[in-house]
């Protein structure tokens, strides 16, 4: 979808492509099941094609994670600094993603602002976690906006649309608008062309993710653990599931699933860094997965005493900790934001194959 949003002939392709490439990272979110806690520094570093990805966390209090992604090939840059805070309202928890996500197509001088959509968790009277709210993307260059409109179910959960989409593309000079956007970001999203009635699919969330792979470590230059091997307890050639309304797995459940003892003894000769989410979790995924909830909550335990016990340390000598991969700064008026200090993300060990 990304590599989509460079091949566009007109600034207006470009801008669907956009579009549909921001609607394609939304994921659904599970109810109740949080073991994971990012810890300060974790980071999570992976590539597809000539895609390279890395994310730090960059503070524990409050949480803001950064990520930044280039692509030589299609000469493309991603970064973001996202900061959640909760507001809580007694029966149901909002959560407003505040930071924005840019999007670099180098090859055309454009950048995409994109900002997110809250997530709001209600406890009564049926749990139920959604994202909800009005988010937009703007691009100055081409004077190009959307505005998107995230719905989800009422409080008693009777009426509503859940996991929709409703939404516009417009000129931001003249206010025209020029195309509708519609339906489900869990199955498909329609455009509608304003002038012509012309309606047409532009974003199939079963086509796009079901034909995804679970990640893979590779690395050529190391034999002793067979050169490569799943990340999944399952074989490499399998998929997400692809029947009804998508309800995938988190992010932990798929790269973690194949972290036993002598899969982690492994990850040490293999470039995967220490701080590598799948190392950082892999005993609370083992737990998780072979059903030892005990197991999985003692793991959890031992990581987050460590990190108490790090940060003891730390004070005891007048140490700051500084994150490895960004440059971060923070004021009251705009927040947190941040830069990487390499302009290119090298490839990972963790890869997504074709």
């Amino acid at each position: 979808m990304l590599g989509k949003c460079n091949s566009g002939e007109s600034p207006l392709e470009r801008f669907i492509a956009v579009v549909a490439w921001s609607i394609s990272t939304m994921r659904p979110m599970i109810f109740g099941f949080a073991p994971y806690n990012s810890i300060l520094g974790e980071t999570h570093h992976v590539s597809r094609g000539s895609l390279n990805v890395l994310l730090e966390q960059i503070s524990h209090h409050p949480p803001v994670t950064a990520l930044y992604a280039t692509d030589e090939k299609d000469n493309l840059e991603v970064l973001c600094c996202l900061h959640p805070t909760p507001k809580f309202y007694g029966t149901s928890v909002e959560v407003v993603m505040h930071g924005k996500r840019k999007l670099k197509l180098l090859n055309h001088g454009e950048t995409y602002t994109l900002s997110s959509p809250k997530i709001w968790v209600k406890f009564l009277p049926v749990p139920a976690i959604e994202w909800i709210g009005t988010c937009g993307i703007r691009c100055p260059e081409t004077g190009l906006e959307a505005e998107l409109t995230y719905g989800g179910k009422s409080f008693l959960g009777l009426r509503g649309n859940a996991r929709s989409i409703k939404g516009k593309i417009f000129d931001s000079s003249s206010l025209k608008p020029l195309y509708e956007i519609g339906g489900h970001w869990d199955r498909t999203i329609t455009l509608k062309d304003l002038d012509s009635g012309e309606t047409r699919v532009i974003y199939n969330a079963k086509e796009v993710l079901c034909g995804l792979k679970t990640p893979i470590v590779k690395d050529p230059k190391h034999r002793r653990c067979g050169g490569v091997w799943d990340l999944c307890a399952a074989a490499n050639e399998r998929r997400l599931p692809c029947s009804g309304p998508l309800s995938l797995p988190p992010f932990h459940d798929l790269v973690s699933r194949v972290l036993t003892e002598s899969h982690s003894e492994c990850l040490r000769y293999k470039g995967v860094l220490p701080s590598e989410a799948a190392v950082v979790w892999g005993e609370v995924s083992q737990g998780i997965l072979s059903g030892e909830w005990g197991k999985a909550t003692e793991a959890k335990k031992t990581v987050e005493e460590r990190q108490r016990e790090l940060l003891r340390e730390r004070k005891s000598r007048g140490e700051t900790w500084i994150p490895k991969h960004f440059i971060v700064s923070y004021n009251k008026e705009d927040g947190w934001d941040c830069s990487p200090k390499e302009k290119i993300v090298p490839p990972a060990s963790i890869v997504v194959p074709f």
